[in-house]
């Protein structure tokens, strides 16, 4: 695939791609491996399709004249995994860890709006853990960006060497604001039907077992859009220009609760989300007024 694939009006089915996820795929081995420039380009998509009103519900957001800041991710993600699977794509799907996530929205985007959206592949990197490599999505609307993310994936290479220290890790800030989230067992489920990402390590035990995970976890952007949804809500916050910044760390097992502290201020807020004993990250990151 070396041209940009274009679609018009509605993005390509999902189930034919899962499996197209199935299908066995070499693992790559060494230091030769190449993210090859493939993109994707949606054109004519609503922001307001079945989905919108369940997605805000298992998310927390409220009902507005505007979409949530995450929402457009969602009608992106048929994209991204397309390119995913594209056999040109030369690492497995399963395994590719979410590192980061930073969304920046111009201007709020109206539910109901026409989007025009684009994906690309970019930004390999190789480090310590492994190679890293971004998947960036545009939304434009009447030719105009008006939101942009930037999401990093890790392909894990444990023979990569480097430092491996088990030092202390660093001291967690403390912010002043602080309130409970909840993420009941079905939550993966949920998020998944609303979403399309049916990773089989956030539905169920017995599926997040076969991946080494004791139990199933929240999806990353589902945790984010948690946050999001619960910081929006809270006085000082502006309906403008806004980047926001987001780090993965530890997965937050399910069922399972979690603490989200912030702090307020005038260019932009500072948040986290903790295990249940404050002692441990499941992310942390920046809110930013302004593009």
């Amino acid at each position: 695939m070396t041209d940009t694939v274009i679609y018009r009006n509605h993005p390509p089915g999902l189930w034919s791609l899962y499996s197209k996820a199935l299908l066995p795929k070499e693992k790559p081995s060494g230091g030769d491996i190449r993210i090859p420039g493939l993109s994707a380009k949606l054109i004519g998509v609503s922001t307001a399709n079945d989905n919108l009103k369940r997605y805000q519900k298992v998310c927390g957001f409220g009902t507005q004249t505007t979409v949530p800041i995450t929402w457009p991710h969602i009608l992106a993600f048929p994209l991204h995994l397309m390119l995913l699977t594209e056999k040109a794509f030369p690492l497995p799907l399963l395994g590719l860890v979410h590192l980061r996530n930073h969304i920046t929205q111009h201007r709020p985007v109206g539910a109901g709006e026409s989007l025009d959206i684009t994906v690309r592949l970019d930004g390999q990197n190789n480090t310590q853990k492994g190679l890293e490599f971004d998947l960036v999505t545009e939304a434009w609307s009447v030719g105009r960006l008006v939101w942009e993310e930037t999401s990093t994936n890790l392909f894990r290479q444990p023979d990569k060497g480097g430092n491996k220290s088990g030092g202390k890790p660093p001291e967690l800030p403390r912010y002043p604001e602080t309130t409970e989230i909840s993420a009941p067992e079905s939550i993966g489920r949920q998020y998944a039907s609303v979403s399309g990402d049916r990773n089989p390590i956030h539905l169920h035990a017995l599926t997040a077992k076969a991946f080494g995970f004791p139990r199933a976890i929240a999806h990353g952007m589902w945790s984010k859009a948690r946050v999001l949804a619960v910081l929006e809500q809270q006085s000082g916050w502006r309906q403008e220009a806004v980047s926001v910044s987001c780090q993965f760390k530890k997965p937050l097992f399910l069922p399972g609760t979690a603490q989200l502290n912030w702090q307020t201020g005038e260019s932009g807020w500072d948040y986290q989300l903790l295990n249940a004993s404050g002692a441990a990250p499941h992310l942390s990151g920046e809110v930013r007024w302004g593009s």
